[in-house]
């Protein structure tokens, strides 16, 4: 018994592996206010504090983690709904690198050495292949072709 729609016949095929990203990302925020909260048990800061005063530097980068994957997040699924529709493996898979280096990233700031959290910069290859596959797609609904304009 499958599911028909008439939005899923506009998509192109594979455009699941898409939405299945934008899935993992929630899960990748869920796990990143879970260890928010457990700092927040940990560290004894309360609510309404956003960040605990300085001598909790451990339980600041944990927060600050969390806020700065909040930050770029809706630009992550933008550029990976929209990049999805021109070609969803390549959308897919930059986005898969994109919330394994938000892994990463968290992991390393979490230690509280600010400096640890640069091992997951190479999400930005990841979101710079988003950007380009989102600029494509802008070109192919524009029927404009870069190439053949500097041939003309």
């Amino acid at each position: 018994m499958g599911c028909s729609s008439k939005l899923a016949e506009c998509l192109p095929c594979g455009y699941g592996y898409v939405v299945l990203t934008v899935v993992g990302s929630v899960f990748v925020n869920v796990w990143h206010a879970h260890n928010v909260m457990r700092a927040r048990k940990k560290f004894g800061v309360e609510y309404p504090l956003l960040y605990g005063p300085e001598d909790k530097k451990e339980f600041n980068c944990i927060q600050r983690a969390h806020q700065n994957y909040l930050e770029l997040w809706p630009e992550f699924l933008t550029l990976l709904l929209l990049g999805g529709v021109q070609n969803p493996k390549v959308a897919t898979g930059a986005g898969v690198v994109y919330l394994v280096s938000r892994i990463v990233y968290a992991k390393g700031y979490s230690t509280g050495d600010p400096d640890k959290r640069k091992y997951g910069s190479f999400g930005m290859v990841g979101m710079l292949v988003l950007l380009g596959n989102t600029v494509c797609l802008a070109f192919h609904l524009l029927k404009w072709n870069p190439l053949k304009a500097i041939k003309s």
